[in-house]
């Protein structure tokens, strides 16, 4: 397949959505697992942390992986080791097979993810990048409202095993498509040893790297403040809004609508604007998002559409700023760009674990102290993005 294709940013867009559709699918069947396995809600929790620090983890080595033996072939094995990890969790007799079974598909679903940013960054600079990094984005931020809808589905058609089943599905044929069509991006001679002296090296490289750090954790921040409602659904959705278990797209279709809008707006003036004014402009709707957020909460019931309005305004802005964010972080290290997208995977990854495993029971309790957490989140974000820009353009 061309690079110029026009499924590249489909097919890109697809392996990304394994990680956020292996979250999202599974959230409504929550409470049907915990009966069927005999486990306590904090026991079915723990599913969520153990793929979350096993992606983690692994979000580390997916991208010095394809740095050495091409993007292509990680990204193939890693999809059908999910493959085999979905069909684990689908079979599990007990709580202990799912933990292990989501362990193994955290350690597994990153690869998409992490290896296609070096993909677009292999294959264009600039605006071009910025483009085709929004045109993927397009695509992937549907994720977070198809997965729900279908897993709710799936659940109420044929039990929660059948969530699993799906994704199993759905990673094999991803796993067909890529050895299919495609293309291998990193040469022979542009490949880096898995020396382990070296590499040390260049992790230590890639960490010390402050302007670097900046802008990766700038860009966790900001997804936090949405993915807070993504780990609250069932809380937010089930209790503060009163829905069922096929509600849940009262909050994830203005999510999506927004980050698709964001990401759309983000194509359209990459060439035009500087990458500096789209996270600026981006910055300024998150932030006024957060208000509304805020102010809404403090001062009325929760109610629809008015509740999920702000959620969908903030990931407009986080989509319009998300693409330059990435993809100045990666034009620090042009020579590893594999392991720099680990790296940023890394420490999103983890900034998004800690929200889940502490921030999230913390503020779920109100539609207020939700609104005021992602308020924190963008803050977090701008600070470290002013911080970026005082230490002056592509410094360490």
């Amino acid at each position: 397949m061309p690079a110029s294709s026009s499924r590249l940013p489909a097919l890109l867009a697809a392996l990304a959505a394994i990680g956020p559709f292996s979250i999202d699918a599974y959230l409504p069947a929550f409470p049907a697992m915990a009966q069927a396995l005999g486990a306590t809600s904090l026991q079915i929790q723990q599913t969520l942390t153990a793929y979350m620090a096993t992606f983690a983890f692994m979000a580390l080595w997916h991208g010095a992986l394809s740095d050495r033996c091409g993007r292509r072939a990680v990204i193939v094995v890693s999809t059908l080791l999910f493959v085999f990890a979905s069909l684990v969790c689908a079979l599990a007799p007990s709580i202990e097979w799912l933990w292990a079974g989501r362990a193994l598909q955290g350690a597994s679903a990153g690869a998409g993810m992490v290896v296609g940013r070096a993909v677009i960054r292999d294959l264009y600079d600039g605006a071009q990048a910025q483009r085709l990094m929004a045109r993927v984005m397009l695509i992937f931020a549907a994720a977070p409202a198809v997965a729900p809808l279908v897993g709710g589905v799936l659940l109420s058609l044929a039990g929660w095993r059948a969530v699993f089943f799906f994704l199993a599905l759905f990673g094999g044929v991803l796993a067909w498509m890529t050895w299919r069509f495609l293309p291998e991006t990193l040469p022979q001679a542009a490949r880096q040893p898995l020396e382990p002296v070296a590499l040390g090296r260049a992790y230590v490289r890639v960490f010390s790297c402050v302007g670097f750090a900046l802008l990766v954790v700038a860009v966790g921040f900001n997804f936090n403040g949405f993915f807070l409602y993504v780990m609250s659904a069932p809380v937010f959705i089930m209790q503060h809004l009163g829905l069922g278990e096929l509600g849940f797209a009262w909050l994830f279709v203005p999510a999506v609508i927004g980050m698709m809008g964001g990401s759309w707006m983000s194509g359209r003036v990459a060439g035009r604007w500087s990458q500096r004014r789209a996270i600026g402009a981006g910055f300024a709707v998150m932030l006024a998002a957060g208000v509304l957020n805020v102010a809404y909460a403090a001062l009325f019931a929760p109610a629809l559409p008015a509740s999920v309005l702000p959620v969908g305004i903030y990931n407009f802005g986080m989509a319009l700023a998300m693409p330059s964010l990435t993809l100045l972080a990666l034009d620090y290290f042009p020579d590893r760009r594999g392991m720099a997208a680990s790296c940023q995977s890394f420490v999103q990854v983890g900034v998004n674990a800690l929200c889940a495993g502490t921030v999230a029971p913390l503020l779920w309790t109100t539609p207020l102290t939700l609104g005021l957490g992602m308020s924190a989140f963008v803050t977090l974000g701008l600070l470290c993005f002013l911080g970026w820009r005082a230490r002056g353009e592509g410094r360490c």
